[in-house]
This record gives structure tokens, sequence and C-alpha cells, in this order.
């Protein structure tokens, strides 16, 4: 049976404890292997899929996570909704450590990494809203129903990292209008949604970040992170069927429809092959 949903687990959740029988494949892709090889194995009787964005031991800083492998990896295995957990400071006193966070926005800071699959051709994908509201909505409504702090419907501002933010950046950031911040959800959101594939996010908040007046240390992140896996796994116990029930309303699997300008005539068969799992019969 394939996978049709997957979560990458981030800083903290990079074992998939999960899954029942879980088996791992590796996946070549045009882009190069993806962080770490893919476990498949089952979720209450759903096949899913399990990836590490950081790779085995943690050892790929966000800027080169190979993002584009990794949507690539998982599009052709079948999956077609996302969930991704991500560590994140919070920039808002009513965001607290060790509250699940499930942003719908993002802005987007990062300067070093490839953003797209589109590089031989013009395609012009609708971002407007970067993430599912059907997996957002789902995510909320499972987490509340848990009796977990959940926060919702706010910006998750990306930046490059891998260092972590000045008391300057913070504050800018913070009257900006930001609610939180992290280092991971560009491009993989605008990737998976060239994918046409559904994408939401569970961000769990690790720290105040440094306005307020606290250093943020890696010993602290990781502290709270373990403490907010317990949480996250049971959020994502118990949504997993209830996306696996029914097909999301959204649009997301219908992103390329009107978003490829090139002539298909015009682009190389060598590029169609390559993107051939991205594209369907677009090109």
């Amino acid at each position: 049976m394939k996978p049709e949903i997957a979560f990458i687990g981030g800083t903290g959740m990079d074992v998939p404890t999960l899954l029942e029988d879980p088996a791992e494949v590796l996946i070549d892709t045009p882009f190069g292997p993806p962080s770490s090889a893919i476990v498949l194995g089952e979720i209450k009787g759903q096949s899913c899929a399990f990836l590490s964005r950081h790779g085995a031991g943690h050892h790929l800083s966000p800027s080169h996570v190979p993002y584009q492998a990794n949507i690539y990896a998982l599009k052709t295995l079948g999956v077609r909704t996302i969930i991704a957990v991500s560590a994140v400071g919070s920039l808002r006193q009513t965001i607290r450590p060790l509250d699940i966070f499930i942003p719908n926005q993002i802005y987007d800071r990062t300067k070093l990494r490839p953003n797209t699959f589109f590089t031989d051709f013009c395609v012009h994908v609708s971002f407007a809203d970067p993430f599912c509201k059907d997996v957002c909505d789902s995510l909320r409504e499972t987490g509340q129903g848990l009796g977990i702090s959940v926060k919702t419907g706010g910006v998750y501002v990306c930046i490059e990292g891998p260092r972590f933010s000045t008391r300057a950046e913070s504050n800018v950031y913070r009257q900006m209008g930001f609610d939180v911040i992290g280092m991971t959800a560009m491009p993989e959101a605008i990737l998976a949604r060239e994918a046409e594939m559904c994408y939401g996010m569970l961000a769990t908040v690790t720290d105040y970040d440094v306005w307020h007046e606290e250093d943020v240390t890696i010993q602290t992140v990781m502290r709270n992170v373990s403490k907010n896996v317990q949480n996250t796994q049971r959020i994502i116990e118990k949504v997993v069927p209830l996306l696996s029930k029914k097909r999301q309303t959204c649009q997301c699997d219908q992103a390329l429809k009107d978003a490829i300008v090139t002539n298909k005539a015009y682009i190389p068969e060598r590029v169609k092959d390559k993107l051939r799992p991205i594209t369907g019969d677009y090109i």
C-alpha cells in the first residue's frame, strides 16, 4: 500500500517511534539522495512514511538539508499529505515554550537554498496561503481535543540560520508582526506546493528567542523539544486516521494546473523525464 501521508521530523524527532512494522527504503532522485532513508510503516492501520529532515545523527544544518530531494522522494512514493514537525522560538508572550503552534503564513528570510523544482522552464505557483488549511484545521482540532495547548493562525518567519538571532533582529521581527521563528519551513513548503501536496506544520515552541532577554542555547532548545515530543506524537497518532478517511477539499493537488507558462513543446524531453513525478501530464 502506498503511503499517502508522511511526516517530516525535525530537531528532536528524528526517530519514527510511532510507526508499526517499520522498513527503510533508499530512494535516489535527480536532486540527489534525501536527508535519510525513508521509513515506511503504519499508524492505526494507515500506511505512512517518515523522513528525518536533518538526517542520521542530525548532521545536516538547515541550510544544507536537501529539500528538493526530500519532497521529490516522498512524491514518488505516492505521498499526498505532509505533516512537518519543526522546533521554533516564540516572538510573542502569549505563545509559550512547550506550546504547539500551527502557523498559517510564512515570511521567507532564507538566502542560500534552491527553492523550486523548475529551473529549466517558467512556472508561477500560487503561494498566497502556504499551508493547507484543511490539514491545519485537522491538526488544530485534534490537538485541542486532546487537551494540548495549541496556538494557531500566525506567521512563521524562516531565517537562514544556522545561528540564532541577535537581540536586534529578534525585536525587529516582533515589530514586523511575526509570531514564531524557525529555520526549515522554506523551501520545504513551496516545494510541497509545487509537487501538489498538502502541507501542514506542527511547530513545537522551545523558547522565547532572545527578545525576552534570555540567551537561546541549544541545551534549552533540546530540553524543551524532548518535552514536546510526546504531545506531537499524540496529535499525529490521532490525526493520521482522520486525514486518511477523506480527500482534502483544498486545491493543493491542482497547484500546477494553470501555473506552467512555458509551452510544453519548448521543454526538453530530458527535463520532462526528470520532473515527470512532480508534473505528471502537465508537460
